[in-house]
């Protein structure tokens, strides 16, 4: 299980989704107080699926076709997280609430980057394991 690459590339994915997140504010209000994922219940609730998705992947590592497909779903739920941090952060009329964007708001881009690579490497391994099953 650990010595397979996918699994390094989903750990650091539950690192990113489910230990940065606590730690790296998501914007500055403009009273110069850092915004969390934690106080808006709705990203909570998203972070907290993302990051179920990658453990329950990474324990799935014998059913290569299940944890590809929980990859392509926790791609779909970062893109949204992505899509609902930009629109949060561009939509407030006059920068009324966030004054400084964090870096924050772009570790689900970290993530979606790490599941493709997750994606490709059990692609590479279902392929392999094909190859040696036609060659019986």
């Amino acid at each position: 299980m650990i010595q397979r690459i996918q699994t390094v590339y989903l750990f650091f994915t539950f690192v990113v989704t489910g230990v940065l997140m606590f730690f790296i504010p998501l914007w500055t209000s403009n009273t110069g107080k850092p915004f969390y994922f934690m106080q808006d219940q709705f990203y909570t609730i998203l972070l907290g699926l993302s990051t179920m998705l990658s453990v329950i992947s990474i324990i799935t590592f014998k059913k290569r076709q299940n944890q590809f497909v929980m990859n392509r779903l926790n791609i779909i739920l970062n893109l949204i997280l992505l899509g609902l941090f930009v629109y949060r952060s561009l939509n407030l009329s006059g920068e009324t609430t966030v004054s400084e964007k964090g870096i924050g708001m772009f570790l689900p881009i970290v993530a979606i980057v790490l599941l493709v690579l997750a994606n490709k490497a059990i692609k590479k391994d279902e392929d392999l394991v094909k190859s040696v099953d036609r060659l019986r």
